[in-house]
């Protein structure tokens, strides 16, 4: 068998040159940077979706807004989990993640005692 008449087959000497996106298609540099700005955003685990709808919290825009920016902070500073306090919440956060793992009202905290975070931010 010659190994050029086996699909995909890479042999010395033969370098497959990417094919540029066809009409219409966007290129992988604007595809890259879509998932990049689409991913700024702040999610919410299930766990913590579950939490507020339980609790009968709902987050405004100016609420959301400051989680994010609390979350811009603490990725400035390097922290990998932050405790976000916000009004009367508080909320773990993965911070590489942008994820809110779960959300505690006043009402709801026993302890008071977070664990498994380095970092803290009052938004």
């Amino acid at each position: 068998m010659r190994p050029e008449s086996v699909q995909g087959a890479s042999y010395p000497g033969h370098v497959r040159s990417p094919r540029a996106p066809g009409p219409g298609q966007p290129s992988f540099a604007a595809v890259l940077r879509q998932e990049v700005e689409s991913s700024r955003g702040i999610r919410f685990s299930n766990h913590a979706i579950a939490r507020l709808q339980a609790r009968g919290i709902q987050l405004d825009e100016s609420q959301r807004d400051r989680i994010e920016k609390a979350v811009e902070a603490a990725d400035r500073k390097g922290a990998k989990e932050s405790l976000i306090l916000l009004d009367d919440l508080a909320l773990v956060v993965s911070i590489r993640t942008r994820t809110v793992i779960t959300a505690i009202d006043a009402a709801h905290r026993k302890s008071n005692v977070f664990t498994n975070i380095d970092s803290a931010v009052l938004a």
